[in-house]
């Protein structure tokens, strides 16, 4: 028996059979010269690999019409029509005979050029189709080089999936129902593989370092999402412990769940609103069932994510649609395209930022690509006609840029009009404070916001210096830090003397030790994973304004995070002893 260690990044404990996933990227493309008399067997490769390619795509399509979506087949379709390309087969054949080389560095080299052509054309169909041909190529070349590829959709039996690192694509795509826990080398509490693993209700410890080289196949696991804990072949008592451990944590959970209807009301009658955060339209209806008063953060971006799925614009327009209609005359608020930095989308180019965190992303791409920015407003404009709508852009830096983002979305509406698309005229628009200089300038913000909401996932790693993805540095990310708190309040009472509201859609918002701070520094909306919901609405119901103003001022005049943190702990076990 082994424990490790690592960053609790979803609650929940489970027990499972280890399944190792390596991902399908390859990183180095052999490239060697063929002679004249070896030219035809390079070719006969490359036919048969295309051959091959073309078996798998067309299980995956048959396997998509009976179990799927005809979207998803119609992708897998598109896939076997470029297989069958003979223009693209000529060009791999001809090229073969010019330059004499091995086939698979062709094809590699190819479709990268034809790829980039296309990332960069300013036909947005273009750019939509460079996906699915830079996954059509991906698969030839594993069938040149021999590799099995591995779809985590494909899994059939229940595993604890361990991994040295996910793409959001890669946990977007994986076989939920199969996958009852996560364990990650790398990745913090406010990664985006983190994040998805909570939507999903997944328990998860990331952060671990060593877990892909400790672990062996066969090897059952425990991975216990409260404590950040795992536990490699447990014993027989320490197997039963967890067994009991599960059965309470679901009657604690249970419990909770009884509450979802009470108001999130302190015992001295502040009332505040807590609602819920989504990453895909299937979880609107769910968050429901948490109590959730409305959606205050939907990561658009995930529409973007997905390989071989371009986010076109009636695609959008059909997702923003269906969360609406789903939340009814709840508000829902759609944060518009955040990738970059750790989120990369097939579907746009990617820039060659030697510091990606701090490059080319958010808004920033959004304002060089105008055209792709107002497709997805124009998305956004028309499904709003189904529900209580409301905008919020990201990494807003300074007024210019919230400014440039404004003179687009009248530009979008005015497209709207001339094609005679109806939208709601009462759409509030909100700014993301997650970079120090928009928390320094929030009075100026304000005056062009309906409302703020503070992003506490990218406002920690801005102004503590701290990768929010990086293991070695996350025991620095931390909230009590007097410049954080100092932040928050700056930009609350910001929000506050300009008539606005101050809501919170990162990560800290459902961290229950942080909530009678976050209350008593004055914050009028708590969003986060919708299962943290009930926890954080028990801290709420369980005290008063009062207290919790008094515990802020006293953390505010506190100079180290370890005081704070001291402070707030012996707080919550004065208030909250069984906790």
């Amino acid at each position: 028996m082994k424990r490790l260690n690592g960053v609790s990044t979803s609650p929940g404990i489970v027990i499972g059979k280890l399944f190792f996933y390596q991902g399908n990227e390859f990183h180095d493309i052999p490239r060697y010269a063929v002679g004249k008399t070896q030219v035809d067997a390079e070719w006969r490769r490359f036919l048969t690999a295309i051959e091959a390619a073309a078996e798998d795509v067309q299980a995956l399509h048959d396997k998509a019409v009976l179990e799927t979506s005809k979207e998803r087949a119609d992708i897998f379709q598109a896939h076997l029509m470029m297989l069958e390309d003979t223009e693209f087969q000529n060009q791999i054949k001809e090229r073969l005979e010019a330059d004499r080389e091995n086939i698979e560095w062709i094809v590699w080299d190819i479709s990268r050029e034809i790829v980039s052509k296309m990332q960069s054309s300013p036909d947005a169909y273009l750019r939509e189709r460079a996906v699915d041909i830079a996954d059509v190529s991906h698969r030839i070349i594993h069938k040149l080089l021999g590799i099995k590829e591995f779809s985590l959709a494909d899994l059939t039996e229940d595993v604890i999936l361990v991994a040295h690192d996910l793409l959001p694509s890669e946990v977007l795509t994986m076989n939920k129902d199969r996958v009852k826990g996560i364990l990650m080398d790398m990745g913090g509490p406010t990664s985006h593989a983190a994040i998805l693993t909570r939507a999903f209700g997944i328990p998860a410890v990331l952060g671990l370092s060593v877990v892909t080289r400790e672990t062996n196949a066969g090897d059952i696991l425990v991975v216990d999402g409260n404590a950040g804990q795992v536990i490699i072949n447990p014993n027989k008592n320490t197997l039963v412990k967890y067994q009991d451990a599960i059965k309470q944590y679901q009657r604690k959970r249970d419990k909770l769940l009884s509450t979802v209807d009470f108001p999130a009301e302190t015992k001295d009658g502040h009332l505040v609103s807590l609602k819920a955060n989504i990453e895909i339209p299937e979880e609107a209806e769910q968050v429901l069932r948490y109590g959730a008063e409305g959606i205050g953060l939907y990561r658009s971006e995930f529409l973007y994510l997905t390989p071989g799925q371009a986010a076109e614009e009636e695609r959008q327009y059909h997702a923003y649609s269906t969360v609406l209609k789903a939340m009814g005359n709840l508000p829902v608020t759609i944060r518009t395209l955040d990738v970059g930095g750790d989120k990369v989308s097939p579907n746009i180019p990617s820039s060659d930022d030697k510091n990606p965190l701090l490059g080319w992303r958010a808004i920033r791409m959004c304002l060089a690509m105008p055209d792709l920015f107002k497709t997805q407003l124009r998305a956004i404009l028309r499904a709003s006609v189904h529900g209580n709508v409301k905008i919020m852009f990201p990494m807003i830096s300074g007024v210019e840029e919230l400014e440039q983002v404004l003179l687009l979305l009248e530009e979008a509406k005015a497209e709207c009009l001339q094609k005679k698309q109806r939208f709601s005229k009462k759409i509030e628009v909100g700014t993301m404070i997650e970079i120090p200089s928009a928390a320094l300038t929030a009075d100026v913000l304000a005056c062009k916001s309906d409302f703020f909401s503070l992003g506490t996932n990218d406002l920690l790693q801005y102004t503590l210096a701290v990768d929010r993805g990086n293991e070695k540095v996350s025991y620095l990310a931390q909230p009590f830090h007097p410049a954080v708190l100092r932040i928050l309040k700056l930009t609350i009472d910001a929000a506050h003397a300009r008539g606005i509201k101050a809501a919170m859609c990162g990560e800290l918002a459902g961290v229950t030790l942080v909530t009678p701070i976050l209350l008593g520094l004055g914050l009028d909306e708590f969003s986060m994973t919708a299962a943290a919901i009930p926890m954080v609405k028990q801290i709420i119901r369980g005290t008063t304004i009062e207290d919790c103003r008094i515990l802020a001022e006293k953390a505010m005049v506190s100079t180290s995070y370890k005081q704070i943190d001291a402070l707030v702990n012996a707080w919550m076990a004065e208030h909250f002893p069984n906790n």
